[in-house]
């Protein structure tokens, strides 16, 4: 989600994330989307205005981060291109005030879908569950429902109507099983659409707690430059990941590359996922690869 980012610690899979280290360490069209049968699974980039020109080379299908709540329960909209059409409203509730209106800021929301040609709306909401911003995503859904348009919300957020994101980022478990429950918990994945998170956390064992301190792009280029690891690829969590030795603590480095993120949305396209976010910041540097012209196709990752 495009403001939601900052956790130090991926979504629990299956387990506690110990059990998972053990093991490893002993044993669309766009193109825009991507193929399932009979079906396409829709790819966004979530994007702010500043970024939309770049992204929309790789992505017709952009969700614009350039919406917030704001005083009287009105919508506001900051530095959007005057000919953005397409795509979904992306609204933020960082910093936002009490909203006494939802029935006045849906309907602004529907408006603005309607000026902009928009097929939805993304709620990027940070905050917990609250009684406002709950009666405004499920006014929300039923305005855009009547209008044959979409609400894709947080998991966490149980709306009738809306699609659920589903966070693709975990370190325990099993990312395989992790969507066939969110999918037999929803009454099926069509009503689900995949967070595509690239992971990158380094961990120092044992990790009891299962945190891990995220690495930002260019200290983990520092780091696999410094340390020339042999990495490999866990089928399990759908990503690549290894160790090395520290002032004598060992760390365990789990992180994503184009070739799992696209493993990830074959296994989501597979189950019928409707569709499938990826933050543009997070991505840029691998997007040549993520979104080749020929679609994310290709075999499964090497190990």
């Amino acid at each position: 989600m495009a403001g939601s980012r900052s956790r130090n610690r991926a979504a629990g899979g299956g387990g506690p994330f110990l059990p998972g280290i053990l093991y490893l360490l002993y044993s669309i069209h766009c193109l825009k989307s991507v193929r399932k049968g009979e079906n396409d699974m829709q790819i966004y980039l979530s994007v702010t205005p500043d970024g939309a020109r770049e992204a929309g080379s790789f992505c017709r299908a952009l969700a614009h981060v350039a919406y917030r709540i704001g005083p009287g329960s009105t919508l506001l909209r900051g530095g959007l291109l005057l000919e953005t059409r397409g795509g979904l409203l992306s609204v933020s509730d960082r910093e936002a005030p009490f909203i006494d209106d939802p029935e006045a800021l849906a309907e602004a929301a529907l408006r603005e879908c309607g000026r902009r040609n928009y097929s939805g709306v993304l709620l990027d909401f940070e905050e917990p569950p609250r009684r406002d911003r709950q009666a405004f995503a499920e006014q929300l859904a039923a305005a855009l429902g009547a209008s044959r348009r979409t609400l894709y919300l947080p998991e966490r957020w149980a709306v009738p109507g809306g699609v659920s994101l589903i966070c693709t980022a975990i370190s325990g478990g099993n990312f395989v099983q992790r969507l066939e429950e969110a999918a037999a918990g929803a009454g099926g994945a069509g009503r689900l659409a995949l967070d595509v998170q690239r992971l990158c956390m380094d961990f120092r064992l044992p990790a009891p707690s299962g945190e891990g301190e995220p690495l930002s792009p260019d200290v983990f280029r520092r780091l696999m430059e410094r340390e020339n690891p042999a990495v490999f690829f866990s089928q399990d969590l759908c990503a690549r990941y290894f160790t090395y030795t520290r002032q004598g603590e060992s760390h365990f480095v789990l992180f994503d590359d184009a070739g799992t993120l696209r493993q990830k949305l074959r296994q989501g396209a597979g189950m019928g996922f409707s569709a499938a976010f990826f933050m543009w910041p997070e991505v840029r540097d691998i997007a040549p690869q993520l979104f080749a012209r020929n679609g994310p196709g290709g075999g499964p990752p090497q190990r």
